[in-house]
């Protein structure tokens, strides 16, 4: 394994091999934003700004790539809410100076609810599921209306593990983080300007009162993190990993929720009866002929 890893060690515990460049992958990351949104021919941006890690470093790059007077964070809590990430969100949107709009879901999500016995009567993934759909519908209404491209905040860590709900949070148009893990980009986030209270605080989706992201992942982000970065980015066998002192049950759980959570990172399936068939060989970048 050392051979085959060259410098690089696979040790529980040992977060090294997940440092970044901050400086070099903020620029990396501003120019990725100017460069697809224009290829979309977008000059703006929008963004679901929640009061979270993620949202926030999405929102400070939008600001440096497009001029804070290009970015708008929507702001859409729920009745049963944390106040502190609705005052949280509002701190970002303030320290970067851009436009902001605050919807409340309740009025939707209670009406929609209401014949089951409302929502406290539901199963609380599925609420919460719902939630993140209605986000995301709103998010895309609001780019159309005011010609914005939509942007995404879902991290690395998230994105392999399937922790998101498809066409929901999971959705965007493009997404400049989508290749960070957690730790990294609460790295960059402190290069960013993101508020301290907002880098210190425990990850919470807030969809339901005392949800946590570590609770609900079963294992704190940073030992989630160095294990996919040796499995995924370093393509170490779980075998491996385990002869290296790492535990048997987080691999295994590790492995198994990238693997169960395929179908959201993918387009769906479309059944091939043609010669050229979308998603199988017809296949082109986005920016195709352009």
């Amino acid at each position: 394994m050392i051979e085959r890893l060259g410098a690089i060690r696979a040790k529980p515990g040992d977060l090294s091999p997940l440092r970044i460049d901050e400086v070099l992958v903020r620029k990396m990351l501003v120019a990725f934003l100017r460069d697809e949104a224009a290829k979309a021919g977008f000059r703006k941006a929008i963004v679901n700004v929640s009061g979270g890690i993620d949202s926030a470093a999405v929102a400070h790059l939008a600001a440096e790539a497009y001029g804070a007077e290009n970015v708008t964070a929507l702001l859409l809590p729920y009745r049963t809410s944390d106040p502190k990430a609705l005052t949280d969100a509002r701190e970002v949107v303030r320290g970067l100076g851009i436009g902001a709009e605050e919807h409340d879901l309740t009025p939707q999500i209670d009406a929609y609810f209401a014949a089951e016995g409302g929502v406290e009567k539901i199963d609380r993934v599925r609420a919460g599921n719902k939630m993140a759909r209605e986000r995301m519908s709103i998010l895309y209404d609001r780019s159309q209306v005011l010609g914005a491209i939509p942007l995404g905040t879902s991290n690395k860590t998230e994105l392999l593990l399937g922790y998101g709900t498809i066409f929901g949070d999971m959705a965007s148009a493009i997404n400049p983080v989508g290749d960070l893990y957690k730790t990294q980009l609460r790295e960059l986030a402190g290069l960013l300007g993101v508020p301290e209270s907002i880098r210190a605080k425990v990850p919470s989706a807030d969809l339901w009162a005392g949800q946590t992201d570590e609770s609900e992942l079963g294992a704190s982000y940073a030992d989630l993190d160095i294990v996919l970065y040796h499995m995924v980015d370093r393509r170490v066998h779980p075998v491996e990993l385990i002869e290296a002192g790492f535990d048997r049950r987080l691999i295994e759980m590790v492995r198994e929720r990238v693997r169960r959570s395929q179908y959201k990172r993918v387009p769906p399936i479309v059944a091939k009866v043609s010669l050229r068939t979308v998603g199988h060989d017809f296949l082109y970048p986005r920016d195709w002929e352009r």
